[in-house]
């Protein structure tokens, strides 16, 4: 038998990425009768047959996996904004970070159009959101600049992309296909392939796919669809917030949540300038969710 990766579910067949080539696979009678669930990315073990043709005969313990988009052992987001048009929206992306940080999926930052930034006519709102975006890397956040019309840091995403399975986020008109499609060419064709043979977009399908991206596997889907944050307690929220670590444990009560209590060391940090304001604003707005979320449940 060989390891592989489920890439996609199809009219009964399951298509197998193992030792560089995809295999169409079956199912051996055990996993029909236990109406076994399979997801992209899911690790199997085939037993190859005549040609491309195998059999699965293992599925392995998952590490993760989504609901939305439906997928399993993804381990990175590329979260996507623009520098500019559309400016970057800061609350989309701490809501994307905690939403795959709460799944032990690691989160790369992407800041596409990159080109554009460097334009005379530069309003500097857009400079303004763009020294923001750099703040997150002093948290410790991967933050990769790229533009796909000169190519700046797309070697950088390749390397990110290299033996990973990988998910997009983002919002529309950032440039997640051009992304694609300058990190993988090939990409172009089989996407228009898809299109002509179903005559239609291939974001409107319901299936989620992984495809051979470079060296690694990326998904076919145009990402999170829900801006809800998960099911936490009010007392979890400030782990996601990296920045709050230095200065737990320096509020006068011991089960501070940073918001309305006096002397908390977080508020006073960003007081101070140590703590992005926009940041803590985001927590509070959260924070708020959270303890409406915990009335409902």
């Amino acid at each position: 038998m060989i390891s592989g990766i489920l890439l996609k579910g199809y009219s009964g067949f399951y298509y197998v990425y193992a030792e560089d080539r995809v295999w169409e696979c079956s199912l051996r009678g055990r996993f029909r009768i236990r109406d076994q669930e399979f997801l992209p990315g899911d690790r199997v073990q085939i037993l190859p047959g005549t040609g491309i043709k195998a059999t699965i005969e293992k599925v392995e313990e998952r590490q993760n996996s989504l609901v939305r988009p439906t997928i399993a052992n993804v381990d990175q987001a590329f979260l996507v904004f623009a520098c500019v048009s559309p400016q970057p929206d800061l609350n989309l992306l701490d809501r994307l970070l905690i939403q795959v940080t709460e799944v032990k999926i690691k989160p790369i930052i992407i800041l596409n159009k990159m080109d554009q930034a460097e334009k005379p006519n530069i309003e500097d709102q857009d400079m303004f959101a763009l020294s923001r975006l750099d703040f997150y890397q002093n948290l410790g956040y991967d933050l990769l600049k790229v533009s796909t019309r000169t190519g700046q840091g797309l070697d950088e995403v390749r390397k990110h992309l290299k033996n990973k399975i990988t998910v997009l986020a983002g919002p529309s008109g950032v440039g997640k296909s051009s992304l694609l499609n300058a990190l993988d060419p090939a990409l172009e064709l089989k996407t228009g392939e898809v299109s002509r043979k179903l005559k239609r977009g291939r974001h409107t399908t319901r299936h989620v796919e992984l495809m051979v991206c470079g060296e690694g596997l990326l998904a076919d889907t145009p990402g999170f669809s829900s801006l809800y944050l998960p099911k936490m307690n009010r007392e979890e929220l400030a782990v996601f917030f990296p920045e709050f670590a230095d200065y737990e444990g320096g509020c006068r009560f011991t089960s501070c949540l940073h918001h309305k209590e006096p002397d908390c060391a977080i508020k006073t940090a960003v007081e101070a300038g140590h703590i992005e304001k926009l940041r803590y604003e985001h927590y509070c707005l959260f924070l708020e969710e959270v303890i409406a979320a915990e009335r409902r449940y």
